[in-house]
Parts: structure tokens; C-alpha cells; sequence
């Protein structure tokens, strides 16, 4: 898996994902390999590589971006009832671009980060 699989897979076009919402500076899709029966991935297009390196400039986008986040989370709570929201850091973050999982129901399999 390449360091960074959103900006060279998904935002470059490489591999082709199934949008759920779409807006200047956002990407919300169904995850390539999900590890939930429902599991969507929320991703700035912007490149920033986590949580943890966003910068006071980035407000407008990570408002737009939680903005996406919770449209999502609400149509999965709306159908299911429950969702889960997270993100993972260090070594839990195999690709190194900032991203958030929405997700539903109990793991399809063992041992993966998200």
C-alpha cells in the first residue's frame, strides 16, 4: 500500500470508488475494502497527512469536512440506528492522509486497523 492511498489511488482517479457525497474540498465514498457491512470513508481533498498536523489555516475545511462527517453519520444512523465515527493515528494510520471512517455493524474480520 503506498504511503499516501487517497492521493494516489482515489483523488487521482487510479481506482474508482463509489461517491456518497461530494463538494469542493471533500470526498466521502464507500471504503475499498471495508471491514464493516457498511463503511464509509470521509477525506479532505486536500492533502494533510492526520489529526494531528492540521494547521489553525485548515478550520474552514476540517468545518466543511465535519460538515460532510455528520450528513453521513446521520444517513447511516437514520437506516440503522447506530454508527461508529473515528479516525486512527501513528501506527493504526496506514495511509498517511487524513481520513474518518463511518461505519456500521460487526467486523466482517480480524486483525486491520481501519
Amino acid at each position: 500500500m503506498s504511503e499516501d492511498f487517497y492521493c494516489d489511488e482515489v483523488l487521482s482517479g487510479h481506482t474508482q470508488v463509489r461517491m456518497v457525497i461530494e463538494t469542493p474540498n471533500v470526498l466521502a465514498y464507500h471504503h475499498t475494502r471495508p471491514y464493516y457491512p457498511v463503511h464509509i470513508v470521509v477525506i479532505p481533498k486536500k492533502h494533510i497527512a492526520s489529526l494531528l498536523t492540521l494547521e489553525a489555516s485548515d478550520a474552514e475545511l476540517l468545518a466543511e469536512l465535519f460538515d460532510v462527517i455528520k450528513q453521513v453519520a446521520s444517513a447511516v444512523v437514520s437506516e440503522h440506528g447506530a454508527c461508529r465515527v473515528l479516525t486512527n493515528l501513528g501506527q493504526y494510520q496506514d495511509s498517511k492522509h487524513l481520513h474518518w471512517h463511518v461505519a456500521f455493524g460487526q467486523p466482517l474480520r480480524q486483525n486491520y486497523f481501519m
